[in-house]
């Protein structure tokens, strides 16, 4: 091949899913993209993401070598928490202290009766690799009893004989003075050579002992597996990249170094699905609606998150699991939904059930003819039709609809019904699975989901967008340009991120705006540290600060954004009142009690690449031009044609009318019955019912302003009396 040399450069955004693994190369002078899909290697990850390379680099025609940066969402400790195959970790904790892992917190899931079916998974670092420390600190960071450093050195040495992979140290009161967990440092260091060390004041130096422990031991039961994996990376892309700069994906949407990465991959935990509510909210942006749903459907799971006036909401705990810890995140939920969902009729019950277990990757769903016999939610698409002939998922996958077929009609036997309408069952289920999560960030939080547009993206997720929008009353189903290569963009566009956070417990009659903003002040140029390594420089980066707030007295605490602006013109109200909002909003009250501080942070972030996608050729209303056939569908229980369209061949200002189905390299869109999708200038689909004021015209919907959302217990009552209205009108 000939290559297109000169002095442009490209960025690499890759995102590695649990099915395929998608590329999005952008040339940075230009903004102009290339996407590739290649399967995923779960045996290792790397192998997929150099495929992919090579596949991408040869559609743009240019030199891998040209790549300067590569944006990386990854799921490698993500599968290490939810597969148990993480480090053998040893943890050091004060005396008294050792069984802080087991005595835990006492919530359990699951209702009145989970407790009858609840299975405690065992802590990341068991008892028997736990050893205790004698020392003590005050909360105020006094030392009240020195390091016993003999008595430590005897118990490191016991420990090693374990032959542990990772250490954690965790000790009582290290936020407030951490000189005790350094020197167990130092002194591991000599008796355990080699064996990475996480310390519980650098991971997270807050508060309440069980948190940061959990959370420490987490980033050292990942350590060993992300740092191989970071490695290897690095070592391949060098090779066929040159000195390419590896950034990884935070699970607060914001890029970590390759170093950061190895060191804290606790912050890493939601990598993968931060990327597509990034990207997602760069297209909203676009096309006019900063107040969205956002659902994310791959092969084994759907993504669900909130975005309300084009921000994001952010979270200070993940969970992954039934494990969580204290790291800021994009507020995700995750269901077992997806693309290789099995379907199965349990013997006990007779009811269909779909997912959570998956066909994942190997072998796949019985259409990808890779050996998998099981019906998935994909093979179910196929026998309802809407996976056309004509398509190859994601450029050479041929589907086998026979074996999808044979599959599902295991299915219709159970329960004693035609194949299509098992796969119609199968279908339906998936989409209330997917809804149940996307009510978990939206009423169950006071916000209307009737308030917000859909967003969907990922292989399957345009499958699935009308269905669910009928079904919430979101409106407009929005499918983007390259859906299945979302996530890769999110990554793609994204910048370095790093926060700064310390405890800081006073009641607001203790303290002064001005001894606030001193210190958060401090902490934001520690955070902007990490940047300046990256090469950030000072006028790119943007700071926020946040403090996390209670009532005097009380174990809840929320998190307020500060800006200090307005500190410093309403002093501690402008952090009172914001509080006593969202308490409204989350309990539908606030409590007449002092306000107290519990800790202060401060977030910094770069600047990431401006792209300006460009508008696509305006056309009339009849899209017959991007027509390339038809197709017999099973939609709402009759079998109907729907009209195929290749979405290259769309324009603006086309309206495809349902039923229809809409192709291309990563995904395929459904356009149901009754409704309507309306191309806008940037080639994003947005389905609306026949007859929505949105459909009068042919210009780009309004913006809306951001959804106000409404509080605790009345929203939620208000959204299900709306949504019960809407589903009889509809009958």
């Amino acid at each position: 091949m000939t290559y297109r040399l000169g002095v442009m450069t490209y960025r690499l955004g890759v995102d590695v899913g649990g099915t395929f693994t998608d590329l999005l190369l952008v040339d940075e002078k230009n903004g102009r993209t290339w996407s590739a899909k290649v399967p995923s290697t779960p045996a290792d990850q790397s192998i997929g993401v150099l495929n992919g390379l090579a596949r991408v680099c040869d559609q743009a025609g240019i030199d891998p070598k040209l790549i300067s940066h590569v944006m990386h969402g990854t799921t490698v400790a993500t599968n290490t928490v939810l597969t148990s195959s993480g480090a053998r970790v040893g943890l050091v904790t004060t005396l008294g202290y050792r069984q802080v892992l087991q005595i835990a917190r006492s919530f359990v899931p699951g209702g009145l009766g989970g407790w009858v079916i609840y299975n405690k998974s065992l802590p990341m670092a068991p008892l028997k690799l736990t050893i205790e420390a004698d020392e003590r600190v005050s909360s105020r960071g006094e030392v009240v009893r020195p390091l016993d450093e003999a008595g430590l050195r005897q118990s490191l040495k016991e420990l090693g004989k374990h032959r542990i992979e990772a250490l954690t140290v965790s000790l009582i009161n290290s936020f407030a003075n951490a000189k005790h967990e350094q020197r167990v440092k130092e002194i591991a260091a000599e008796i355990l050579p080699g064996v990475p060390v996480s310390l519980s004041s650098e991971v997270v130096p807050e508060m309440q002992e069980y948190e940061r422990t959990v959370t420490t031991v987490a980033n050292s039961y990942v350590r060993p597996v992300v740092q191989r994996y970071v490695h290897s990376l690095q070592t391949k892309l060098a090779a066929k990249a040159g000195s390419v700069k590896i950034h990884i994906l935070r699970s607060d949407g914001g890029l970590s170094s390759a170093k950061s990465a190895e060191d804290y991959p606790v912050n890493l935990l939601m990598s993968g699905p931060a990327g597509g509510v990034t990207g997602a909210l760069w297209v909203a942006v676009q096309a006019g609606f900063p107040n969205l749903l956002t659902v994310d459907v791959g092969g084994t799971s759907t993504d669900v998150a909130l975005i309300n006036g084009g921000e994001p909401r952010l979270r200070r705990e993940t969970t992954v699991g039934d494990v969580t810890v204290r790291a800021s995140s994009v507020d995700i939920r995750t269901v077992g939904a997806g693309g290789g969902s099995i379907a199965h009729v349990p013997e006990l019950t007779g009811a269909l059930r779909v997912g959570p277990q998956s066909a994942g990757a190997d072998p796949g769903p019985a259409a990808y003819g890779r050996g998998g016999e099981e019906p998935t939610a994909t093979d179910a698409n196929v026998v309802l039709g809407n996976l056309p002939e004509i398509q190859r998922l994601g450029g050479d996958l041929e589907l086998r609809r026979d074996l999808a077929f044979k599959a599902v009609e295991k299915i219709g036997k159970a329960l004693g019904t035609s194949t299509r309408d098992a796969a119609l069952g199968i279908y339906d289920i998936v989409n209330e699975n997917m809804v149940g999560a996307l009510r978990m960030v939206s009423v169950e939080q006071g916000h209307d989901p009737r308030e917000y547009a859909l967003i969907a993206f990922g292989g399957a997720g345009p499958l699935h967008a009308n269905a669910l929008s009928r079904l919430l009353g979101s409106w407009p189903s929005i499918i983007p340009p390259g859906p299945g290569v979302l996530c890769a963009l999110g990554d793609a566009t994204t910048a370095v991120r790093d926060e700064a956070a310390r405890t800081y417990i006073r009641k607001f009659s203790e303290t002064t705006p001005q001894e606030i903003e001193k210190i958060l002040t401090r902490l934001s140029n520690s955070a902007a540290k990490a940047l300046e390594r990256e090469r950030v420089p000072q006028s790119e980066m943007q700071r926020h600060f946040q403090v996390d707030v209670r009532y005097h007295g009380q174990g809840l605490r929320l998190t307020v954004d500060v800006k200090l602006a307005e500190l410093k013109k309403r002093g501690l109200r402008a952090i009172s009142d914001p509080f006593d909002e969202e308490h409204k909003r989350l309990f539908t009250f606030a409590l007449p009690l002092e306000h107290e501080f519990v800790a202060l942070r401060a977030v910094v972030q770069g600047r990431g690449i401006r792209l300006t996608p460009p508008p696509i050729k305006a056309g009339k209303a009849d899209p017959a031009a991007a027509a390339v056939g038809s197709q017999k569908v099973y939609m709402d229980g009759r079998e109907r044609t729907a009209t195929v369209y290749d979405r290259a061949g769309l324009q603006a200002g086309n309206r495809i009318a349902g039923p229809a189905i809409v192709v291309e390299m990563d995904s395929t869109t459904v356009v149901l019955p009754k409704h309507t999708g309306l191309v806008d200038r940037y080639g994003n689909i947005l389905i609306y019912p026949d007859g929505h004021k949105a459909l009068k015209g042919l210009g780009k919907p309004a913006a809306r302003k951001p959804a106000k959302a409404r509080s605790g217990a009345k929203a939620k009552t208000r959204a299900k009396a709306k949504a019960g209205k809407k589903t009889k009108a509809r009958k």
